[in-house]
């Protein structure tokens, strides 16, 4: 399994043809306490960067986008009553979607943890 990370703070955990999709650990912080998510519903289309999902938090609201073009296979439902998952745990059971990957080259474009944490560090 390869995670990789976008500059709008999500991570995306990838194996073979399915992916996993959240915010990261810094984007969980940097929001503070999560009160409210929305995931789109399975089935949902997207394209790269496209508005797929909300977060908000004591301090703001927040879209989180997709980081590949995909379909929607699983949705993280549990976060509508436990919101606060994306704070305990962002890159584990706060994840938001799993999708079908449309277009893997896409992923060529996204950094790894070393990128990323060098890009974080420059924020």
């Amino acid at each position: 399994m390869t995670t990789y990370y976008t500059e709008d703070h999500e991570w995306i955990s990838v194996e073979g043809e399915l992916a996993t999709v959240g915010i990261s650990t810094y984007a969980a912080e940097q929001l503070g306490d999560v009160v409210f998510v929305e995931v789109p519903e399975v089935g949902t289309s997207f394209g790269k960067g496209d508005d797929m999902a909300v977060v908000e938090s004591v301090k703001a609201a927040s879209d989180v986008y997709a980081p590949v073009t995909g379909d929607i296979v699983e949705s993280n439902s549990a976060l509508e009553d436990t919101p606060e998952s994306v704070n305990e745990d962002p890159e584990g059971e706060g994840w938001f979607v799993k999708i079908a990957l449309k277009d893997p080259a896409e992923l060529s474009k996204l950094m790894d943890a070393a990128a990323y944490k060098a890009f974080c560090a420059n924020q």
